[in-house]
């Protein structure tokens, strides 16, 4: 999946008032599988006609914020790690590029798999691992990651017109599914606080730090446009 800067995506379809949803969140077509069909189809043509890799979700600070905190965990190089909801690659590209080894994309759009593919041959990488999957109805092939990475992708699901608190739900068991014991899952979301994805992710996972996002001001009071947290699997 893929937006711009930090703080931008899915934020603006979110409503605390007047919503009919459950949770919160009006329901959008940011949250479909045929929106992002539509929108890799694009930058695929995009990319083919121009070269133009697209856009990054919150841009490549949140890159930068993620590899800093690997580097300084020293977490190892030869460490697994699962993008999920990979969208046009490029976060693969700059893992591998810091010396990271084993590294799996997946989505479930087609054309973001075949984006990312083109980009990262056109890098010349040939140590990433990409896959075409539904994160909420995974191959049993995907399983012991120490590292997990959600860049927006929790946000798309939160926003989907079809049951989007169960799918909520399926996300936590397939993210404990894939997460080794003891591994760490490093989500930045435009769409929750800190204390809701505490909440949502309260089951199986505890907060091992909070990263630092740009904070805003306005009418007297600050706080931060996006949250980006690490979790461990108790």
């Amino acid at each position: 999946m893929s937006a711009g800067a930090d703080g931008g995506g899915a934020a603006a379809a979110r409503s605390r008032k007047g919503s009919s949803a459950e949770d919160g969140f009006v329901p959008s077509a940011l949250g479909t599988r045929e929106h992002w069909d539509a929108v890799y189809e694009r930058e695929l043509q995009t990319f083919q006609e121009y070269g133009d890799t697209g856009e990054i979700w919150f841009g490549e600070e949140s890159m930068n914020r993620l590899i800093k905190w690997m580097q300084k965990h020293k977490i190892p190089l030869d460490a697994s790690v699962l993008d999920i909801g990979t969208g046009n690659g490029v976060f693969l590209v700059e893992l591998a590029k810091f010396g990271f080894s084993d590294i799996t994309g997946i989505d479930y759009s087609p054309s973001a798999i075949q984006l990312s593919g083109s980009i990262i041959e056109k890098e010349g990488l040939s140590n990433i691992k990409l896959k075409v999957e539904d994160f909420l109805n995974l191959s049993t092939k995907l399983s012991g990651f120490h590292i997990c990475i959600d860049k927006g992708t929790f946000d798309a699901i939160s926003l989907n017109p079809d049951n989007a608190v169960e799918k909520r739900k399926q996300y936590v068991k397939s993210l404990s599914r894939v997460l080794r014991v003891k591994g760490f899952f490093l989500i930045t979301s435009c769409n929750w606080t800190k204390e809701e994805l505490l909440n949502e992710f309260s089951e199986g996972f505890e907060l091992f730090e909070e990263l630092p996002t740009p904070k805003f001001s306005f009418g007297g009071r600050s706080g931060n446009s996006v949250a980006a947290l690490v979790f461990q699997k108790s």
